[in-house]
């Protein structure tokens, strides 16, 4: 006949969590030593890398805006990089036969950037209508410099800018879309022709030029004094 399982006893339950803690210690032991502080010491590196690199960035980024507050005052020179910028992404365009899309909206942007530039900041109709002209029409009128909506510095900033963001683009396929670009060129020279003539007619309308050379001398009456020390 065959036995009859016996039920574990006390004893035998302990001995057997015995045997379970002595088997965890066992494997605890024979863990490699200085994982946790390895473990702490990738955390510790990790931080410090992201605190070198967020430190270069700022220096970096304040060693630029140095030298371009440096920059400021010599326009010319600062012009000519711009062509020399234009020269070489034109180059570009015309050694790969591509990226005429780019190009266009290249374009479209800077046919934008100019009318800020050629536009007053207050815009003469609005200011009439509130007001009263905002610019000197008669040569009695108060003379008031030309204030542009984009300044000159901006002005460049954002064109020298846009030439070396669509320099970088055409380095990537996926912006080099086939298109037929004497139709693109025929559009951007429609539409700047006739952005061009609005902006000449509101010049004309309100009278005022977008340059401005030292200060306006209008020709009033002599005065008294003047007429006087002739006599």
């Amino acid at each position: 006949m065959p036995r009859k399982k016996e039920p574990p006893t006390t004893s035998r339950i302990a001995s057997h969590r015995i045997g379970s803690a002595a088997r965890s210690s066992l494997v605890a032991s024979a863990a490699p030593p200085g994982v946790g502080s390895m473990d702490a010491a990738a955390d510790a590196g990790s931080a410090g890398a992201a605190a070198a690199a967020a430190k270069w960035r700022t220096d970096a980024s304040r060693a630029f805006q140095y030298y371009l507050d440096r920059s400021t005052p010599h326009a010319a020179g600062r012009w000519l990089a711009t062509l020399a910028v234009a020269a070489i992404y034109a180059l570009r365009v015309y050694l790969v036969q591509g990226f005429y899309i780019v190009t266009y909206g290249l374009g479209i942007y800077l046919l934008n950037l100019l009318i800020g530039f050629l536009s007053p900041m207050v815009d003469p109709e609005a200011a009439s209508a509130a007001d009263g002209p905002a610019l000197p029409t008669r040569g009695s009128d108060e003379f008031k410099p030309f204030i542009r909506r984009l300044p000159e510095f901006k002005f460049w900033y954002a064109i020298t800018k846009a030439f070396v963001i669509a320099f970088v683009m055409t380095f990537f396929s996926v912006f080099d879309v086939p298109v037929f670009w004497p139709i693109l060129l025929c559009y951007w020279v429609v539409l700047f022709v006739l952005t061009m003539k609005r902006q000449i007619v509101h010049m004309l309308k309100y009278k005022y030029v977008p340059f401005s050379v030292g200060k306006q001398k209008y020709g009033g009456k002599k005065s008294a004094g003047s007429s006087s020390s002739k006599d």
